[in-house]
């Protein structure tokens, strides 16, 4: 995680070095620069016995790519098992089986880490069943940016574990939560997401093959981040974008492959019909999302976009507090045919916690109707619903909705 002089923790690191210590090898999702190489650097400082096989650097990947066998023989030319960490591991599919045959013959434990799953999805790839444990990096949480008072929400509660940032929530809704932008000058912050959205478009989109639709694909990205955190219409993006149909559905396809976007499923009793609702789409950070959409990034933004901004941000959260307390729960919206609206139901598997997101200090019953029916329509499963609010002190608003505060979540 790059920084000058600040070290941030992450919540995953302890999680990590546990597995370390039983010699478990494990594979770290994320997109680029959530700080996953510098974390597993940072855990291997304190190893002995270690190799590093980074496959950005185009010597190492080419000599591994057309000779995955090599990795083995390496390997196995070291006198006792090491830890190995290879970064970008994406990029060479079929290097897997390599690191299958070195983990059950107990000859290495591997650090693996990757910023897109397409390639790792096609057919005939090994994804190391039963023999890694997976994680996700995802840009800094809340009680990462030190900004937590209290977690009251007890499925999703966090502590902080870093303090004295010099980065505010409303800097967070222009510039996202990047570890490089968070530690950088506010003055670099926009140059910074510029270029993560250059080597994005240049390192993911041409390895992909898509060099031929470059253009229809930058018109496609910057409506879709402007669409960010809704049911796009895809027929009017289409028509918008002078993108086709099939190709908008590719290119949606291609951004949550790679992890640039966060699908959110629509909840409904019956999974067949949930396969035939729109999904929403969220961007996974929301400088990224700012800086595709050619939006200004200073305080102006957060006046013209502050409602669209907060759910984003609130929505964001949730998703990285799941995965960063390793639970297999589950995110939807709902929505009825009339309208009637959740802005985010957490699925826990024992229970459902609705959650409206409303950006004002002040929230009344009147303003929260969806959140009411799906308490009395779903009363089997949820007991409790809450209101996140840009509020300053929790408020019961009845028997069963509570008021909290963004950083009370």
């Amino acid at each position: 995680m790059p920084g000058k002089n600040k070290v941030l923790n992450r919540y995953l690191e302890p999680v990590l070095k546990k597995l370390i210590k039983k010699n478990q090898s494990f594979f770290i999702f994320g997109p680029r620069q959530t700080g996953k190489t510098f974390l597993v650097k940072k855990i291997l400082k304190k190893l002995k016995n270690t190799i590093e096989y980074s496959l950005q650097n185009p010597a190492v990947r080419l000599n591994l790519e057309s000779d995955p066998g090599r990795l083995i023989r390496e390997i196995e030319a070291i006198e006792k098992p090491p830890y190995v960490f290879i970064d970008e591991g994406q990029k060479i599919p079929l290097l897997f089986d390599a690191v299958q045959y070195l983990i059950d013959e107990k000859k290495a434990t591997f650090f693996i880490t990757g910023s897109s799953a397409r390639k790792l999805r096609r057919k005939g790839t090994n994804l190391l069943p039963g023999r890694v444990k997976r994680f996700f990096l995802d840009p800094l949480l809340w009680g990462e940016l030190g900004w937590l008072k209290k977690s009251s929400i007890k499925p999703l509660a966090l502590k902080n574990i870093n303090y004295g940032l010099n980065y505010s929530f409303e800097d967070q809704l222009i510039f996202g939560s990047l570890p490089l932008v968070v530690l950088t000058k506010k003055e670099e912050r926009e140059s910074i997401l510029t270029s993560y959205t250059q080597i994005y478009l240049e390192e993911e989109i041409r390895a992909e093959a898509l060099s031929r639709k470059i253009g229809s694909f930058l018109r496609f990205l910057e409506l879709a981040a402007l669409e960010s955190g809704t049911s796009p219409n895809l027929t009017k993006l289409s028509l918008e974008s002078g993108v086709s149909l099939p190709a908008i559905k590719e290119f949606y396809q291609l951004l949550v492959d790679t992890l640039i976007v966060h699908r959110v499923d629509p909840y409904l009793k019956n999974a067949r019909k949930r396969l035939l609702t729109s999904p929403r789409y969220y961007f996974f950070d929301l400088g990224v999302r700012n800086a595709l959409s050619y939006l200004p990034l200073n305080q102006g933004l957060v006046k013209a976009q502050k409602g669209t901004l907060f759910e984003h941000a609130v929505i964001l959260e949730v998703i990285r507090r799941i995965r960063a307390l390793n639970k297999n729960y589950r995110l939807y919206y709902w929505r009825t045919a009339n309208g009637a609206e959740v802005d985010c139901v957490v699925d826990t598997g024992e229970a459902l916690i609705p959650i409206e997101i409303k950006s004002s200090s002040y929230v009344t019953l009147s303003e929260i109707k969806g959140l009411k029916i799906f308490l009395e329509d779903y009363k089997d499963r949820t007991s409790l619903g809450y209101v996140i609010t840009l509020g300053k002190k929790p408020e019961k608003l009845a028997k069963n909705i509570l008021a909290l505060p963004w950083d009370y979540l």
